[in-house]
């Protein structure tokens, strides 16, 4: 399913209403484009690896803070990365796969946006950390936004209540109850300590940067 099918909008809207389906989400990008903007070079060449890259939003952000670094984008829905192309223009090479078997080349940093919850298992997501530490070179980082879940149970409700009175500015209160119905099956959230877990078990140290009702953005410094 491509992302436009998945949000049920149009491809050329995604920008428009992205921010109207995740809070805080220009904040979250905006934290994560300072935290990989610390392992690309400032002057001289150096290389983002973007996983999911959708319509470049976060690359772009980066982009602006390292004005000479390459952006490598992998993702599976081509719609999307006719965005992204549209958007970062000759600064951006396409790779159209999946982020288990997609070639991750040698890079400086890695993003993640909203992407790997799409990844099923938490076997899956540990694979893609370890790929992720041996395509870093030495100072780099993963740096990671998505929504996390905590353990404590009514922490977690109020985060759930935050998001549905967020969609509520929007839409009426039946379509945000869908979106979140349908949601909760089409992706993967785990705790976040789980997720941390997974991503020291592949060889990087992970440090939250910016967390608030659900949502995180982490930065995740490769082991040496």
């Amino acid at each position: 399913m491509g992302v436009a099918s998945h949000l049920g909008i149009r491809l050329a809207d995604y920008d428009r209403h992205i921010v109207t389906f995740i809070p805080w989400y220009g904040e979250m990008l905006d934290a994560a484009a300072e935290a990989a903007s610390l392992s690309l070079r400032r002057v001289g060449p150096s290389r983002l690896l973007d996983l999911g890259i959708g319509s470049g939003a976060l690359s772009g952000r980066c982009l602006r803070l390292s004005p000479h670094a390459r952006v490598v984008g992998i993702d599976l829905d081509q719609g999307m990365l006719a965005l992204a192309a549209r958007r970062l223009g000759r600064r951006l090479l396409l790779l159209v796969g999946d982020l288990a078997t997609a070639p991750y080349p040698r890079s400086d940093a890695i993003t993640a946006s909203f992407a790997l919850h799409h990844l099923r298992t938490r076997r899956a997501r540990a694979h893609v950390y370890a790929r992720c530490r041996r395509a870093l070179r030495a100072g780099g980082r993963l740096v990671t936004v998505d929504r996390y879940l905590s353990a404590d149970r009514v922490i977690d409700a109020a985060d759930r209540a935050a998001w549905r009175a967020h969609l509520m500015q929007t839409y009426p209160a039946r379509r945000a109850d869908a979106f979140l119905r349908t949601w909760a099956t089409d992706d993967v959230h785990l705790p976040l300590e789980v997720e941390l877990r997974l991503m020291r078990h592949g060889g990087l140290t992970p440090d939250v940067i910016w967390r608030r009702d659900g949502f995180a953005v982490i930065s995740a410094r490769a082991n040496v």
